[in-house]
């Protein structure tokens, strides 16, 4: 599916190893603007379809994903709910690339150093595709919400605001 010879990040190398449909997009990217707002802005996407990875740490299961639209917020509480945690709060930064393997602006729900509970925010299911990260900043990966779903073994679920 890649036209030119590039590395491949380990979130590509699993989407094609379950032969999943995808697209990749690459697009100019710098630490200032690391935002969904960004991403949209450089692919001419819709912002609701860019979906965002955010890693959350639960009072009783320990680290989770959370996949949202770009254009909306994690709600801690009904992530909480939904995993069955009375609390969760988000990761700090400085855990993140130990915990997951990617870095801020490149985190992928795919292909993290281990498998955590994923859920992916239930809009998700209103569009035949979505884009998340690659797993580098600068590289989109469209794909199925069910394919993306199957894949992480995540659970839809009603988590934004």
């Amino acid at each position: 599916m890649s036209k030119k010879k590039k590395d491949k990040t380990n979130a590509i190398r699993l989407v094609e190893q379950q032969n999943i449909s995808y697209q990749e997009y690459e697009y100019a990217w710098n630490e200032a603007q690391l935002s969904a707002d960004h991403v949209a802005d450089e692919l001419d996407e819709n912002i609701s379809q860019i979906f965002k990875t955010l890693v959350v740490v639960g009072n009783k299961t320990g680290t989770l994903v959370a996949v949202v639209p770009g254009d909306r917020e994690l709600d801690l509480k009904k992530i909480a709910k939904v995993s069955q945690n009375k609390k969760v709060e988000m990761l700090h930064l400085k855990g993140l690339e130990k915990t997951t393997g990617y870095i801020r602006g490149g985190c992928s729900p795919i292909g993290m150093k281990k498998k955590f509970p994923t859920y992916i925010d239930i809009t998700a299911k209103d569009f035949a595709s979505i884009l998340v990260s690659a797993g580098k900043r600068g590289l989109q990966i469209e794909l199925a919400p069910e394919d993306l779903a199957n894949l992480v073994n995540g659970e839809f679920a009603d988590i934004t605001v």
